[in-house]
């Protein structure tokens, strides 16, 4: 069989730059990486919300970096209080005191460990003590919105009611706190979406015993796809049923597949973030919607946050599905 040749180098012409080279040349061939010392931007639009007596939630918008953002530093009176990983724009500062007022502001931090100028100070004032409050919020109702391009989302709804009174009200993307407006406020606006994406959005109540009322109701928007995005692949119209059979329950559900140009063989199934099972069809994968049971031995009451994905006909996972909630016995 014949092989290819190959001229090498000579070994003196490889292996270091030449005496006669000029000196930039020198620096080039030994040189090291030029070290970091460009801050990252400041955070945008800080805000500072009272969510107890003694709790206040801080919010502000991403910063850039040239390199990479890696997290940012929390300040209250020049004290570092906190510090966040990058994905996180919000934190909740806990052990404050009643009735006293609170200057917050935000720096973020890159990996040579620059930090960027401080942003504008936010300030809040803790309320004063609130009589015991054992009693949640009323959940809130009539979830609605739009989304607002590929990267945003529009959100309001009905208020609750609460027999202190309602300080906050926190959105919730599937199980994560993405979001947190005061009680006096019942509409929201989101960013920092991804283009061409299933999200599912619910809101919960808080008093000052920080004490959350039920979810409301589950909304599902998809954000605008990028231009030139290929089309979506996550499955739509998730709906879920439960009913006792004897001791256990049967969870079914039924969902309209996406279009991918092929069959769909399999799915995954995720419970409360977990994967649960994978369904693979025993004979020819369904068109249109499909369906599937399974059966748990949980008692009555028990929740659970459950979403499906597809494997694509390249053998690649797709999108999720919108998040759906099922209890039993409900």
């Amino acid at each position: 069989m014949e092989g290819t040749t190959v001229q090498r180098p000579h070994a003196t012409a490889a292996s270091a730059c030449s005496a006669a080279l000029l000196l930039a040349a020198l620096t080039a061939c030994g040189s090291t990486p030029e070290a970091d010392t460009r801050k990252p931007t400041t955070p945008g639009h800080v805000t500072a919300r009272a969510s107890s007596a003694t709790s206040v939630h801080v919010m502000w918008e991403p910063a850039t970096d040239n390199k990479a953002v890696t997290g940012y530093e929390v300040y209250r009176k020049g004290e570092r209080v906190k510090s966040v990983a990058a994905t996180k724009v919000m934190i909740d500062v806990d052990g404050l005191t009643a009735s006293t007022a609170y200057t917050f502001t935000v720096h973020a931090r890159d990996a040579a460990g620059n930090l960027s100028a401080p942003s504008a100070a936010a300030t809040v004032t803790t309320p004063a003590p609130t009589p015991a409050d054992h009693e949640p919020p009323t959940r809130p109702v009539k979830l609605r919105g739009t989304a607002d391009g590929s990267r945003a989302a529009n959100l309001s709804w009905g208020g609750s009611t609460d027999d202190v009174g309602v300080t906050s009200y926190d959105i919730y993307q599937e199980d994560s706190r993405i979001h947190s407006v005061p009680g006096t406020q019942t509409t929201a606006h989101l960013t920092g979406l991804r283009p061409g994406t299933v999200y599912t959005f619910t809101v919960r109540a808080r008093d000052a015993a920080d004490t959350s009322s039920p979810d409301s109701n589950a909304l599902d928007l998809t954000t605008a796809s990028a231009p030139g995005a290929p089309a979506g692949t996550a499955p739509t119209d998730l709906r879920i049923s439960n009913h006792a059979q004897g001791k256990e329950y049967a969870i079914d559900l039924d969902w309209k597949q996406p279009g991918t140009g092929g069959e769909i063989p399999a799915y995954q199934l995720f419970m409360d973030r977990r994967l649960t099972t994978t369904i693979v069809w025993g004979s020819t994968p369904p068109t249109g919607r499909a369906s599937y049971r399974l059966t748990v031995s949980d008692p009555r009451g028990t929740r659970y946050s459950m979403k499906i994905r597809a494997k694509l006909p390249d053998g690649k996972w797709g999108d999720f599905s919108a998040q759906r909630t099922v209890v039993l016995g409900d």
